[in-house]
């Protein structure tokens, strides 16, 4: 891959549509376009469309973006046609046979960032924004694509460079400068460790909202575990019969649930068994049980827990039948429905919150901030006591480069690498 090449691929997806858009970027990029395109302007100009036909005959709109004024930052042109896969193949071969190379995945947000247009967490958050399946999901990446996180995270940075130069700056020119203000610094530092403190309280709201939250329905055979899946998803999903141990396998289903993604796990009957098959499915349940969230462990009148964690929330199903009704937590029937709005509200009550943050970060943030957070404590700790207070600098010197990291203006190649290993050609 060369910084140089003129690049080009799709920025539409690849099934057929009404309109498709097909980007060039690069040095070359309004040559290649005036090559497969006409009647070309007299006096092309920047952001402005002009309607035409292409090369392989279709006809369409070009939009002309000069160096630093497109998504990119170097000169580029999209080329809109007939959303024909076709159509789109042809205008694309039609643009390689002038000199372009096929865009890798990626490639287009990558130079986007080397040009400084957008950071990488700006990045990152293009393909949250491409795989949001809910409002919630796109309104945060929205927010991330717009700068959100980058403009805390210079806050931050700013605080901690302040600190830096002046220490730096006391330890070259201490008889100009005088008595290093320890008591002010920390203060300063302070403030930004709040600022990390509040982005890694996100994490878990950051997390479930970007994987979903899962719920694990355990209980013993026929208890209802498969019926209270179907009634949640208003579909017969699962199968349901009178026989101990139909459902074999989990079955994996999701609903959205106050703008987050929720993940129902219908689990395989638990009970002891010598069926190797429905072993297998029991021991799948006990691995659900690991990986969720949140546990609903059903029961009905007369029956025992089979788990007894703390934690697990007990549901009793079946309260439509006669006969006495114990007590407890919630109580539904997933026959008739009754308690099932109940239960989704107990759910949505166990989504975790972002506290006082009004983005939250991903995973990939937190380690780089929980680093920033440790380094910026150890120079508010070196700063503290009656040592030289210049030890601070390497504390400081990790900070910026952990949040660096999270931008990418630290961040190295083989990171790039794995963040861009996500997006799809045309991005």
């Amino acid at each position: 891959m060369s910084l140089f090449d003129t690049i080009v691929a799709p920025i539409t997806g690849t099934q057929r549509a009404a309109v498709a858009t097909i980007r060039l970027s690069g040095p070359e990029a309004w040559r290649i376009a005036q090559q497969v395109f006409t009647p070309w302007p007299d006096e092309p100009a920047s952001h402005r469309c002009y309607y035409g036909t292409f090369a392989h005959g279709d006809d369409g709109l070009l939009t002309l973006f000069r160096h630093g004024h497109s998504f990119t930052g170097e000169e580029s042109a999209e080329l809109s046609i007939h959303g024909s896969p076709v159509s789109v193949e042809l205008l694309v071969r039609a643009c390689l046979a002038q000199g372009a190379r096929a865009a890798e995945p990626g490639e287009f947000t990558r130079q986007a960032l080397l040009n400084g247009r957008v950071d990488l967490s700006q990045a990152e958050a293009i393909v949250e924004a491409i795989e949001a399946r809910t409002e919630r999901q796109l309104t945060h990446a929205s927010r991330l694509r717009e700068g959100a996180l980058r403009r805390e995270i210079d806050l931050i940075v700013e605080t901690v460079l302040c600190v830096l130069a002046e220490i730096e700056a006391h330890v070259d020119f201490s008889e100009e400068l005088g008595v290093f203000d320890r008591s002010a610094a920390i203060d300063r530092l302070s403030n930004a460790l709040g600022r990390i403190q509040v982005l890694l309280d996100s994490a878990p709201l950051g997390k479930v909202l970007r994987d979903g939250f899962r719920v694990a329905i355990i209980g013993r055979p026929n208890v209802g575990k498969s019926s209270l899946l179907n009634k949640i998803l208003g579909q017969d999903r699962a199968i349901v019969t009178d026989i101990p141990g139909t459902t074999r396998d989990t079955v994996e289903e999701t609903i959205e649930l106050d703008g987050i993604l929720v993940r129902f796990i219908d689990t395989a009957g638990i009970r002891e068994t010598t069926d190797p098959v429905e072993q297998l499915g029991i021991a799948r349940s006990h691995q659900a049980v690991e990986e969720a969230d949140l546990v609903l462990e059903l029961v009905e009148p007369g029956q025992e827990e089979v788990t007894n964690i703390q934690g697990h929330v007990v549901v009793l199903n079946k309260v439509d039948l006669p006969g006495p009704r114990p007590s407890y937590h919630i109580a539904i029937s997933a026959r008739t429905g009754e308690g099932i709005d109940e239960l989704l509200k107990l759910i949505s009550d166990r989504f975790p919150d972002a506290g006082s943050a009004e983005i939250t970060i991903s995973v990939r943030h937190h380690p780089l901030l929980q680093s920033a957070h440790d380094h910026v404590r150890g120079a508010m700790g070196t700063l503290g006591m009656a040592i030289p207070f210049d030890l601070a600098v390497t504390h400081l010197r990790e900070a910026l480069s952990s949040l660096g990291e999270v931008t990418g203006a630290t961040a190295s190649a083989d990171i790039l690498d794995t963040v861009f290993s996500r997006f799809c050609i045309g991005k």
